[in-house]
C-alpha cells in the first residue's frame, strides 16, 4: 500500500437503504402527491405558421412517477430480465431516461449507460462487452446503431424505443417495441400480481451490480466501471447530509445522464424529494433558466466559461461607458470574493473593507442583479465538476452572487467524493470529502480515495482493476493534488498529463490553460504542449459567439469563422493575451508559440468527451503538423 502524507474523511454513513430502488419506494410512500419532475412537452404539433409548436412544462407527482416506473419494471420482468442482467440505455437527458433507469433498477437489472453521441462501432462494443440483453433507445437513430452492429450482439434480444413513429422494423431474432408497449405489458402483469415489483426491489442487495458506466477512453476501448446499488444509495444519503441538495430545492438537470455526475444527482433527488426540471438540450439552457428559476444546478466548467465570455463580449460590443462599467464591476466582483474568502478562512466570518463593500453594492445594482436574473434569480449555488474551473472565473461568479461549488470525483467513484459547501466554499479547491468518504495524498502526490462510492472494479478486466484498486479499498485516481488548510482538496493536474521539458522542468498544463482562460475572453479550448521539448506551445480554439461580433467590428464582416480565426488580425489579438499570460507564469511555463485552429474541438470528431474534457492524445494526433511547424527550426537540444 502506498504511504500517505495525510488522510482526511469521516466514518461511513450507517443505516442507509440497500438501494435507490428502496429509497424510491420510501419516497413515493412519504410524499405521493408532491411534485417530482418537470419536463418540456409540445403544446401542439405545429404553430399556425408551420413552425415547430410551442412547448410547456408538464409535471409528474411522485405517485404518477411511480406508476410509470413500476409499469416499466414489471414490463422488464415480463420480458424475463433477471437480477443483474444488463439493460442498456442510449438517450439524451429527458424524463424517459429517468423513468427507464429507475424502472430497470426496481426490476433488479443493471443499467449500462450509453452516450447518444457514441458512434455505432463503440456502441456495439459497449453492448457486447456488457452483455446487454435489452436496449432502451431514444429514437430510430439510436436504435440503428445497435442494428448496424447486430452480428456482434448475440445477447441483445429486445429494443425498446422512446420515440417510435410507425411500425417497428422487423429484425430476425430481435423484438422491437415502443416504451408505451412495454409499459402496457407491465401494467397487465401488475394487474394480476400487484406486488411483483415490490418483491423485486426487496430482493436487491447492496453489493448487487446496479450500473455499468463506460469511461470515455482517450486511447483504446473504454472500460466498463461496475457500480453497486450501495454506491448510489450512498450518494443519495451523502448529498443530503452534506447540504448539497435540500428538500425544498428546484434543480435544473441538463447534464448527460449517461455520465455519473448526472446519474448521482438523480439518487440524491429521490432521497430528498425535491423538484427536478429535466431537459438535456444545451441550446435551451439560457431560455430555460428564467422559466425554471432553479435554486441549484450542476454544470461543467465549459458552460460557465461560455457564459462569462458571452457577458464580456456583449459588454465589449456595447463599448463606451457600458464596457468600462462592466470591466470595473468584474474587477470589483473578484476583489470582493477574494476578500470575503480570505476573511472566512482567517476568522470564520465573512467581511470586506468598507470601501470595497460600497463598490460591490453599487456594482450589484448596475450589473450583478441582471446576471443573477439571467440564472433565474434564485440560484443559491451551482455545483461544477468534470474538469477544473479557472479561479478568476470562479471568483467573478462568487462576487456576482452565483457561487460555483467545485467538486471532485470520477466514474470509478460514482461521481462526487469531495465538494465545496455554500457556507464555506474555497475557490481553487474541490472541497472536502462527503460524509463517509476519505482522501489521502500519496508520497508522489497522487490522490487516493476510499469510501462506499468507489467501484466494484472494471468489467471483465481484473488486472486493470488491481492496478488502481488496493485490497483495503483505496482507489488510485491518477490525479495529483494536495490538502490545503481545513482539509480542502486542491487538484494540481492529471498525473498522466503532466510533462517534463527537455530542460528538466515539470509543467502542469491545466494550470497554464486555466490562467489563459481567465485572461482571454475569446478562448474556447486550449491545449498546452511541451513534453520533451525545450519550450511550451499551445493549440487554441476560439468561441464563435464572441469572436465573430469582434470580427464584424474590425472590418471582417461577412467572413466565415475559419477565415476570421486564422487571420492576421485575430492572431495579433490573441497574441496580446498570450503576452499577458506569460507575464504571470514561470519562465519555463511561458508559451513561445501558439496556433489558432480553424474550427473548435467537438465531440463528433472525438476530440472532447461527452462531459467536454479534451482528449489530449486525439487532438495532438489530429494537429500533429501544426505542432511540428511550431517547433520547426527551433533549437531543442
Amino acid at each position: 500500500m502506498s504511504t500517505a502524507q495525510s488522510v482526511i474523511g469521516s466514518d461511513t454513513i450507517a443505516g442507509r437503504p440497500a438501494s435507490v430502488a428502496h429509497v424510491f419506494l420510501s419516497r413515493v410512500e412519504a410524499t405521493p402527491n408532491a411534485e417530482a419532475y418537470r419536463y418540456p412537452a409540445p403544446v401542439d404539433d405545429h404553430a399556425a405558421d408551420g413552425a415547430p409548436g410551442a412547448e410547456q412544462w408538464r409535471t409528474l407527482s411522485w405517485k404518477q412517477t411511480a406508476e410509470r416506473v413500476f409499469d416499466i419494471a414489471a414490463g422488464l420482468l415480463d420480458l424475463g430480465i433477471q437480477a443483474e442482467e444488463r439493460v442498456a440505455l442510449a438517450s439524451s437527458t429527458r424524463i424517459e431516461w429517468i423513468l427507464a433507469d429507475m424502472g430497470a433498477m426496481c426490476a433488479g437489472a443493471a443499467v449500462t449507460t450509453v452516450y447518444p453521441s457514441t458512434n455505432a462501432d463503440e456502441t456495439g462494443y459497449i453492448l457486447a462487452d456488457s452483455g446487454s440483453r435489452l436496449l432502451f433507445a431514444e429514437n430510430g437513430k439510436q436504435m440503428d446503431k445497435a442494428l448496424e452492429e447486430r452480428a456482434k450482439l448475440p445477447d441483445l434480444a429486445t429494443v425498446v424505443v422512446f420515440d417510435l413513429p410507425g411500425e417497428p422494423p422487423a429484425v430476425e431474432g430481435l423484438t422491437v417495441i415502443s416504451l408505451a408497449e412495454l409499459e402496457q405489458r407491465g401494467a397487465a402483469l401488475r394487474k394480476g400480481d400487484p406486488e411483483v415489483v415490490r418483491r423485486a426491489v426487496e430482493a436487491i442487495t447492496p453489493q448487487q451490480l446496479a450500473t455499468l458506466v463506460y469511461t470515455s477512453g482517450t486511447t483504446g476501448r473504454p472500460k466498463g466501471v461496475r457500480l453497486s446499488h450501495d454506491t448510489w444509495s450512498y450518494q443519495a444519503v451523502a448529498q443530503a447530509d452534506s447540504g448539497l441538495l435540500r428538500s425544498d430545492d428546484v434543480q435544473y438537470m441538463w447534464l448527460p445522464l449517461a455520465h455519473v455526475f448526472g446519474k448521482s444527482l438523480i439518487s440524491g433527488q429521490v432521497h430528498t424529494g425535491h423538484v427536478m426540471a429535466v431537459d438535456g438540450r444545451v441550446d435551451r439552457i439560457i431560455h430555460n433558466l428564467p422559466a425554471i428559476r432553479p435554486t441549484t444546478m450542476a454544470s461543467v466548467p465549459r458552460i460557465f466559461e461560455k457564459v462569462y465570455n458571452g457577458i464580456a463580449g456583449r459588454a465589449r460590443a456595447e463599448g463606451g461607458a457600458k464596457y468600462k462599467i462592466f470591466m470595473w464591476a468584474a474587477k470589483t466582483a473578484r476583489q470582493y470574493a477574494h476578500a470575503v474568502q480570505d476573511s472566512r478562512v482567517a476568522t470564520g466570518r465573512e467581511s470586506a473593507p468598507l470601501g470595497l463593500r460600497l463598490q460591490h453594492a453599487l456594482a450589484d445594482k448596475l450589473v450583478y442583479a441582471k446576471i443573477r436574473a439571467a440564472f433565474g434569480g434564485r440560484l443559491r449555488g451551482s455545483v461544477s465538476g468534470s474538469a477544473a474551473l479557472a479561479p478568476e472565473i470562479a471568483y467573478f461568479f462568487a462576487g456576482v452572487g452565483v457561487p460555483i461549488l467545485e467538486g471532485y470525483g470520477l466514474t470509478e467513484t460514482s461521481a462526487g467524493i469531495t465538494v465545496n459547501h455554500e457556507e464555506d466554499f474555497r475557490v481553487g479547491t474541490v472541497g472536502v470529502p462527503l460524509p463517509g468518504s476519505e482522501v489521502r495524498i500519496a508520497e508522489d502526490g497522487e490522490i487516493l480515495l476510499r469510501g462506499p462510492g468507489v467501484m466494484i472494479g472494471y468489467h471483465n478486466l481484473p488486472e486493470q482493476t488491481a492496478e488502481v484498486l488496493e485490497a483495503d479499498g483505496w482507489f488510485h485516481t491518477g490525479d495529483i493534488g494536495e490538502l490545503a488548510q481545513g482539509g480542502y482538496l486542491r487538484i494540481t493536474d492529471r498525473k498522466k498529463d503532466m510533462f517534463k521539458t527537455s530542460g528538466g522542468k515539470y509543467v502542469a498544463p491545466s494550470e497554464i490553460e486555466g490562467k489563459f482562460k481567465a485572461v482571454c475572453p475569446f478562448v474556447s479550448n486550449i491545449l498546452v504542449i511541451g513534453n520533451g521539448r525545450n519550450f511550451c506551445t499551445a493549440l487554441i480554439t476560439l468561441d464563435e459567439t464572441v469572436i465573430m461580433p469582434w470580427a464584424a467590428e474590425h472590418g471582417m464582416k461577412g467572413r466565415g469563422y475559419a477565415e476570421v480565426v486564422t487571420s492576421a488580425e485575430v492572431h495579433t489579438l490573441i497574441e496580446g493575451f498570450v503576452k499577458r499570460l506569460n507575464g504571470d507564469v514561470q519562465r519555463w511555463q511561458t508559451l513561445k508559440k501558439f496556433t489558432i485552429l480553424p474550427r473548435d474541438l467537438d465531440i463528433e470528431h472525438g476530440e472532447l468527451t461527452p462531459s467536454l474534457k479534451i482528449k489530449r492524445p486525439v487532438v495532438e494526433r489530429a494537429y500533429a503538423d501544426a505542432v511540428t511547424e511550431m517547433y520547426a527550426g527551433a533549437n531543442e537540444a
